[in-house]
């Protein structure tokens, strides 16, 4: 029994040790990062109230859908009143274009009609346009991020009433110390890790800023003497398994090392 104890000893010794190097060894945590989308906003030229939503968040649509329709009252009478006063130039100018032909009008009368006749012209040109931009549509592919006004609910000029996310402007921003700055260039593939994604999932960097920031409150750094922080933005290789504001790891690419690039 004696002559086991030494054995024993030694055997927690060198298991203690292990436990210790292992303690010791850095993790490697990644840079920490999250999920952005850079949103096509869509609005009304004019203030008015939504009459009809034609889509729903989550939505996917193409370029010319039907979005939402805003009450048109106000754009439809001043058609109408330019329509009238379009019909009243015309006829004038019908009156002066025929006593000019005739000797009995003169050629200013004549050419003050044509220059009300073209003026009465681009305002009901106008006024169609104005009533034809209270309905929205689609400028891009996409799918429906967010409504920001139902039916019923007035909506000021220029506010979006919605946004679409194209699946090319989804981004992944993450933040590297100075030190980590060398290792990263344009055009670098790095890996990234989030919950239950996938394994094989890739960015490639298309942004590194040019100056330096103090390290966001919401991105904790992993050593404290790193107090600046440089802003990466990259564009993931799938887009099915990411969401806008999902926190990620970012790491860099051990089979494309920058130095062997250059």
């Amino acid at each position: 029994m004696r002559s086991s104890q030494p054995i024993l000893g030694l055997a927690l010794a060198v298991m203690l040790a292990t436990g210790l190097a292992g303690c010791n060894e850095k993790r490697d945590l990644g840079f920490q990062g999250w999920v952005e989308a850079d949103m096509i906003f869509v609005s009304p030229d004019e203030a008015g109230r939504v009459t009809k939503l034609d889509v729903r968040e989550g939505d996917a649509v193409k370029v010319g859908d039907a979005l939402y329709d805003v009450d048109d009252d106000l754009q439809l009478a001043d058609l109408n009143q330019n329509k009238a006063t379009l019909a009243n130039a015309q006829q004038v100018f019908d009156r002066a274009d025929s006593l000019r032909k005739t000797g009995s009008g003169t050629q200013a009368a004549l050419d003050s009609a044509v220059s009300d006749l073209r003026v009465a012209q681009a305002r009901v040109v106008t006024s169609q346009t104005r009533l034809t931009r209270r309905k929205g549509f689609a400028p891009v592919a996409g799918t429906i991020q967010q409504i920001y006004f139902r039916e019923g609910e007035m909506v000021a000029a220029q506010r979006p009433v919605l946004s679409i996310m194209p699946p090319g402007n989804m981004k992944l921003r993450f933040f590297v110390p100075e030190t980590e700055l060398p290792k990263l260039a344009i055009g670098d593939e790095v890996r990234i890790a989030c919950d239950n994604c996938a394994a094989d999932l890739t960015a490639k960097i298309y942004f590194i800023a040019t100056s330096a920031e103090y390290t966001p409150p919401v991105i904790y750094s992993l050593d404290e003497r790193n107090k600046l922080v440089y802003l990466i933005q990259a564009r993931p290789s799938r887009l099915d398994t990411l969401r806008v504001g999902q926190p990620i790891s970012v790491y860099l690419n051990p089979k494309t090392p920058v130095a062997d690039k250059r």
